[in-house]
């Protein structure tokens, strides 16, 4: 991912890039989440804390002169890449919105970014595509991430599995960019420290039944079922065979299968259940936990700290540049990053006043977010597992 800024944008994409700031009062962002599709139980809470970020800088008065933001909401699917691509489109054409937060899954992020937003001058962060193709598009210096690449998932993934004494494990992933890169990061990783793959294979979401996928993985063999697919999908699909058939007994898996849902569909069936995904840096006192709960939002869920501070970042970022347009792009690394006066969660207001007057700041927001080039989340993970019925933390990585 290159993080040169273009100054040769083309006329037509910066008139596209800023036809959309008509309103001298309002400045809309778009919202493109899997509203609907696998991962439509944990979206919700994402949506939820990234406009929680744009309501924060709206009222605080202190937004370019005293702009309001106002989020657009439209569905990524997750997986349908015409859809997401359309709804983008829509966004910009339509409702002419300054940026987009989102989108959320990698497939989709990569046709938005290299179909829409780029194309028309555009910035986007997403709080959640993790392929490690993400981390060399060619995006103009327009697309950042908050969260970290799957390349240090599966790494981190793969020393948790064999830390646990699992040295031989079959591997099913969700077939599409997501899946394929980060099966391809654990398999590298877990052989590399000594681990045996004894089959690593793609499961295509939507279907009903995953008995052959299963037949084949049982007669693989292996001590557990690594699992890197959707909660709500092909995922959950293959878990629920594996355990009605007693082909597996132990699963591992990565951000993807985290969530409630899975737990109360596969009830007291599951027996073994660990796995990864991104965590908080932030130690000590985490003003995140307060203006959350105030809102309503549970923060156990993957991606609900990125998705705050994705649109933290691109508020402040459009503030740094005195104008919400693509010039914001320009800004995003040392918002994000240091030196400066630290920000945190719920400290919007201050942080926009502050560059306002020129100050550096160094925004650490919800999740302690430090970003590497090329604008992607440095990345610290949280290890889960199955305890008494509920997931809980064990360590951090």
């Amino acid at each position: 991912m290159k993080r040169i800024f273009l100054a040769g944008l083309s006329t037509v994409a910066l008139m596209s890039a800023t036809a959309a700031f008509a309103d001298d009062h309002e400045v809309k962002i778009g919202v493109i989440l899997g509203f609907s599709g696998p991962l439509e139980s944990i979206t919700p809470a994402m949506g939820a804390s990234g406009e929680l970020a744009m309501k924060e800088v709206s009222d605080s008065g202190a937004f370019l002169g005293g702009k309001t933001v106002t989020p657009v909401r439209a569905d990524s699917t997750c997986i349908d890449a015409a859809a997401a691509t359309s709804s983008a489109e829509r966004l910009l054409s339509s409702e002419g919105v300054a940026a987009i937060f989102g989108p959320d899954c990698s497939g989709v992020t990569t046709a938005v970014v290299n179909n829409v937003t780029v194309p028309q001058g555009v910035m986007n962060i997403s709080p959640s595509a993790t392929s490690p193709a993400l981390s060399s598009i060619e995006d103009n210096g327009l697309f950042f991430r908050t969260s970290p690449s799957d390349a240090r998932q599966g790494a981190i993934l793969a020393q948790v599995v064999m830390d646990r004494g699992y040295d031989e494990v079959a591997v099913t992933f969700t077939n599409n960019d997501y899946g394929k890169g980060f099966a391809d990061a654990f398999v590298a990783a877990y052989e590399g420290i000594g681990g045996k793959v004894t089959l690593s294979a793609a499961h295509e979401d939507g279907r009903a039944d995953y008995s052959a996928e299963v037949g084949a993985l049982s007669a693989a063999g292996g001590d557990a079922l690594v699992v890197l697919g959707y909660i709500d999908q092909g995922g959950l699909g293959v878990m629920r065979s594996a355990i009605d058939t007693g082909a597996f007994d132990v699963f591992a898996g990565g951000d993807g299968m985290y969530g409630a849902s899975l737990l109360e569909t596969l009830g007291d069936d599951l027996e073994v259940w660990f796995g990864t995904l991104p965590g908080s840096a932030i130690e000590g006192d985490d003003p995140f936990v307060a203006i959350s709960e105030a809102a309503g939002i549970g923060i156990d869920g993957p991606y609900v700290r990125e998705s705050y501070d994705a649109a933290a970042l691109m508020l402040l970022s459009m503030q740094a540049a005195g104008e919400a347009t693509a010039a914001a792009a320009e800004h995003v690394m040392a918002i994000a990053n240091a030196p400066g006066e630290k920000i945190a969660a719920g400290e919007l207001a201050r942080g926009l006043e502050l560059v306002a007057a020129g100050t550096d700041i160094d925004y650490v927001g919800a999740s302690g977010v430090e970003l590497i080039e090329p604008g992607e989340s440095s990345g610290v993970y949280r290890e889960y597992e199955l305890v008494d019925g509920a997931l809980k933390d064990v360590k951090m990585h």
